[in-house]
């Protein structure tokens, strides 16, 4: 989940500012009041409104794999996500999982979708099979 951006926090902490009730404030730019709560102490101890690094160690699994996948993908785009994660495990020695596989494919704007074995039904002649009437 991505933070909030600093500019949505300094118009919620403005409205605040001017006296606006936390309630009528949440719900104009929809957002909780627990939020407008962690943004007024996070500004009284911080003296700004800006996001908080995430916890923990940043993803190994992502970084290598999004480096080498255009080229896999482009060779072999209509692998299984099975066997995306089986050719990573066999290449890298770390085992992914089919979700992890699929975040990575999205995040370089690869679609999922099957290539077809058979001409669309619209180009299909009348009479051949597999055509529904």
């Amino acid at each position: 989940m991505r933070p909030y951006s600093e500019d949505l926090r300094e118009r919620v902490m403005a409205a605040i500012d001017r006296g606006d009730r936390r309630e009528a404030v949440a719900e104009r730019f929809s957002v909780s009041v627990p939020t407008i709560t962690r943004w007024v102490r996070l500004r009284r101890e911080t003296k700004g409104l800006a996001p908080r690094p995430v916890p923990g160690p940043p993803s190994v699994k992502l970084g290598a794999l999004v480096d080498v996948l255009p080229e896999r993908l482009a060779e072999r785009a209509d692998a299984t996500l099975e066997e995306q994660c089986t050719w990573w495990h066999e290449r890298s020695g770390v085992e992914v999982s089919t979700a992890t596989m699929s975040r990575a494919i999205e995040r370089l704007g690869w679609t999922r979708k099957k290539s077809r074995w058979e001409p669309a039904s619209a180009t299909r002649p009348h009479g051949q099979p597999g055509v529904r009437r």
